[in-house]
């Protein structure tokens, strides 16, 4: 059976009568948030999605409201046209893809102020970005009201962020976070990979194997990893992540896995070791699991 194109809408109205007509057959729906240049760890989050809701909608907006001045939203990668032909292969139901204007119009004033989860790590560095993240959630969970939204444990703090909100404005809907897809080598999928020339996607892998050895290290040592021992094992992984060739490291850090808060053996707690590092021009984020 040959696959049919996938509808697209670009005004809320138009997306809300699209829902509306699910809703009325009974049928849920699951949000996938993307900024588009779509690869194969969106389409697992579209497939994850068809296990528990009947409908799937796939938003597709570079959000300005995430980057400050210096940063790359004018040479972020689009390509809507291919992001729609992976769409299809998978049978995602509906692409929501509105413009700047549609989402901020003209008077937009009201934004999301996370903490929590928030702070620390990338906002040591963006401190923008989460506000930026949140809020358009935030609108996007209001304008296709799904039952489910679903996010890659790639960028791990923000889907911790964005649990957090969910939770703490009482939104009527799950987050649901899907393990990171990686490349052969390690390297886990990216839009931003796309950046890289051919001697960093060399380079690129090293940040994964660095911080897997950061992890099963943690593990090996159970409740006698103490904070001043993760200091060191997180220092030796950074210096292996600028042995390797990146440019500049801007953490590895081992937190707490909900709290995102500094955490050692004693809690008892699960861990994640997250880290972020420069290659050229393209900055470079993972996280893996103790």
């Amino acid at each position: 059976m040959k696959r049919q194109p996938v509808k697209v809408v670009r005004t809320v109205a138009d997306l809300r009568k699209v829902v509306v007509g699910w809703r009325k057959s009974g049928e849920k729906v699951a949000l996938i948030p993307t900024m588009g240049a779509l690869h194969d760890g969106h389409l697992q989050l579209v497939r994850t999605a068809q296990k528990r809701a009947r409908r799937t909608v796939t938003s597709i907006f570079v959000n300005p409201a995430q980057f400050a001045p210096h940063e790359d939203l004018a040479r972020y990668p689009r390509d809507e046209a291919g992001d729609l032909a992976k769409l299809k292969t998978v049978d995602c139901d509906l692409v929501w893809a509105p413009g700047p204007a549609e989402m901020y119009p003209e008077g937009f004033a009201t934004r999301v102020v996370p903490a929590g989860a928030a702070e620390g790590l990338e906002t040591d560095y963006r401190p923008h970005f989460f506000g930026g993240v949140a809020t358009v959630c935030c609108k996007l969970f209001t304008q296709v009201g799904p039952e489910f939204a679903m996010f890659g444990e790639k960028d791990y703090q923000q889907l911790q962020v964005v649990k957090q909100m969910v939770a703490d404005l009482n939104l009527p809907l799950k987050i649901i976070g899907v393990p990171t897809i990686r490349e052969k080598d390690g390297l886990a999928m990216s839009s931003r990979n796309k950046y890289l020339d051919e001697s960093q996607r060399r380079i690129a892998p090293a940040i994964q194997r660095a911080i897997k050895r950061l992890a099963d290290e943690c593990a090996a040592l159970g409740v006698a990893l103490t904070s001043a021992r993760i200091a060191k094992l997180a220092e030796a992984a950074r210096a292996e992540i600028a042995a390797a060739g990146f440019d500049t490291v801007d953490y590895v850090e081992v937190r707490d896995a909900v709290t995102l808060k500094p955490v050692d053996g004693k809690s008892g707690r699960p861990m994640r070791v997250l880290a972020a590092a420069w290659l050229g021009k393209t900055r470079l984020i993972d996280n893996v699991a103790v």
